[in-house]
């Protein structure tokens, strides 16, 4: 399961509502190689669910993901920061052994 915090679920229904979003939307999470950790994490804004894909909805938002990607991210909560460091969404993902500085990139 994937979760939400407050502060993602509230910007996550201003950008969907700002933006050309279609109402069917939902926040597509996923995992790809790269970064200085070796794993990134991907966030994108989709309408579209395939055959591959994993859904969770916590806090009435509502989250795909690929079923290679879950593997990594079972237990993950997406939450949004915004302070002096920057401003965005992030992933507490307990099972990250090690992140880089930015807290973009992991490894297991």
């Amino acid at each position: 399961m994937i979760t939400v915090s407050e502060n993602a679920k509230k910007q996550a229904i201003r950008l969907m509502e700002e933006g050309e979003s279609p109402k069917d939307s939902f926040i597509r999470v996923g995992v790809k190689g790269g970064g200085c950790s070796g794993l990134t994490y991907d966030l994108t804004f989709d309408h579209i669910i395939t055959a591959d894909d994993k859904i969770f909805e916590d806090k009435g938002i509502k989250i795909v993901c690929d079923k290679k990607s879950i593997l990594y991210l079972a237990g993950t909560e997406l939450d949004f920061k915004g302070g002096l460091n920057g401003k965005g969404f992030v992933f507490v993902n307990p099972n990250a052994n090690r992140t880089c500085g930015c807290g973009e990139s992991f490894s297991l």
